[in-house]
């Protein structure tokens, strides 16, 4: 059974960094394109950084280069977002989600980030708030 699981949300404010983490079971994570989208209410989920199992590959939306820095651990299953310097409007609920994706190179991450895993795996969530 596949899971993902999110830690490390919550409220900060507008400046402050956080660190979200993915655990990751089920899956080969060398095997699977992974990432971090949020979504805020009434809005699709929005893919914000992804990461190539294979390579390290990787690729962030505009909005959060030089911000957010996305790393894995195979060997631990894991997954992490470093969320720097917050605004207020990266309050969303974040959430990792993970497509097998043998051999991903950057083009595949930066695919996968832009539409989604259209056969993946979802967390449920963690809810982040920027708010002084």
């Amino acid at each position: 059974q596949v899971q993902l699981v999110e830690a490390g949300g919550g409220l900060v404010q507008p400046g402050g960094s956080l660190r979200l983490s993915c655990a990751t079971s089920g899956i080969t994570l060398d095997q699977y394109v992974i990432g971090w989208f949020r979504q805020t209410p009434g809005k699709a989920p929005e893919g914000i950084s992804c990461m190539s199992g294979s390579d390290g590959s990787t690729f962030y939306d505009d909005s959060v280069k030089g911000r957010f820095i996305i790393s894995r651990d195979n060997s631990e299953d894991m997954v992490y977002l470093q969320m720097n310097s917050l605004k207020s409007e990266h309050t969303a609920v974040y959430s990792c989600a993970a497509e097998l994706k043998p051999g991903a190179k950057r083009n595949t991450v930066q695919s996968v980030c832009l539409l989604g895993p259209i056969k993946g795996y979802w967390g449920r969530g963690t809810q982040v708030t920027v708010s002084s």
